[in-house]
């Protein structure tokens, strides 16, 4: 098998990933569904040929040591994946998500007008959250692809590894790649002020150090945009909070009341017609929003967040609502992701 002419299908059926594991037909990811692409099966040797031809002996010899490799690879024909080289069961696997050639932009992926707003803030934290292949990285790369043509500023983002290649365009935009560019998403964060930035985009805050220099960030004057893998916007506020320990809790609570700007936590669902496309909860960090993370009240913001459409915050519940009154989703499907999906023929829209 060649590695390349696989990478070639995957773009041609419009896969969003490429799946290779030993014993196994290559398999891609489309509109959800996994389908197998021949009735071969990838053999041991064929699979260890195809993954050390993506990457240099340097990569090669972190990949042996660390059992782990992520990277991007560009083909030829300029098409671009994100790669996770891993083992299992003492074989190379790879998993290769497909990158489209072009940045998308806010009204592609669907972004509404509440989000252009927080954009155009000097500074706070918008998080974007949801699960492992819901989106994150295109939404966060249609806003900083949003700032870039509209605000004259400096950007600088953090990425494992770079997806989407930015051309400056009114901003200025330095990109670094976890491994070859920078040690640690901590190290690239404390780096990042002493290289004037404006906005600073975080590909994933994983772990406490993270998250606490992102939060920092937010709070000297800098509008700071991250992905966390979390299902909705207070649980996602509680995930934050959680990762300090007891005593730096209330600290937190009180920087987060002041420095999160907003929360866009999404999933992404099955259109009727094909494709998918993302069903989005927005919680904006309101007066009322901001009090009840100083009082550690998180489990009331879901409420507020319900009944705040004027501020222009939306529910999962009511997008999903919208999506099936306007003939876009199925009921079925509205109701797989509803919190409450009884409530699917009761409320209506605003």
């Amino acid at each position: 098998m060649d590695i390349k002419e696989l990478f070639k299908i995957a773009v041609s059926k419009k896969a969003s990933d490429l799946h290779l594991v030993v014993g196994l037909s290559p398999l891609i990811r489309v509109d959800g569904e996994l389908m197998s692409l021949s009735e071969k099966k990838v053999a041991d040797k064929e699979m260890e040929q195809m993954a050390f031809a993506l990457i240099t002996d340097e990569q090669k010899k972190r990949f042996i040591s660390s059992k782990e490799l992520d990277f991007s690879y560009e083909s030829d024909k300029g098409f671009r994946f994100r790669v996770n080289l891993h083992y299992e069961r003492n074989n190379i696997g790879l998993v290769a998500r497909v990158i489209n050639d072009t940045t998308p932009t806010i009204e592609e992926v669907g972004l509404s007008n509440v989000v252009t707003n927080l954009l155009k803030l000097k500074q706070g934290l918008i998080l974007v959250t949801g699960p492992t292949g819901c989106g994150k990285s295109t939404s966060l790369a249609a806003m900083v692809n949003y700032i870039n043509e509209n605000r004259n500023c400096s950007i600088v983002t953090l990425e494992d590894p770079i997806e989407y290649i930015f051309e400056s365009k009114k901003s200025i935009i330095i990109q670094r790649q976890l491994g070859s560019d920078m040690l640690s998403f901590d190290n690239g964060l404390k780096h990042a002020l002493r290289q004037d930035p404006n906005v600073v985009m975080v590909g994933e805050m994983r772990d406490l150090e993270t998250i606490a220099t992102t939060i920092t960030l937010a709070e000297t004057g800098h509008l700071v945009l991250a992905t966390l893998h979390t299902y909705s916007a207070a649980q996602t506020i509680d995930r934050v909070i959680d990762m300090f320990p007891p005593h730096q809790q209330n600290q937190v609570r009180m920087q987060l009341s002041m420095t999160l700007a907003g929360v866009i936590s999404q999933r992404l669902v099955p259109k009727i017609k094909g494709g998918r496309l993302a069903a989005r909860e927005i919680l904006i960090n309101t007066s009322a929003v901001a009090n009840l993370i100083r009082e550690n009240k998180i489990a009331q913001i879901g409420t507020v967040v319900e009944t705040s459409a004027k501020e222009g915050m939306v529910s999962l519940d009511r997008a999903l609502k919208k999506l099936y009154e306007e003939k876009i989703i199925t009921k079925e499907i509205a109701q797989s992701q509803m919190e409450n999906p009884e409530m699917l023929d009761k409320f209506r829209i605003l």
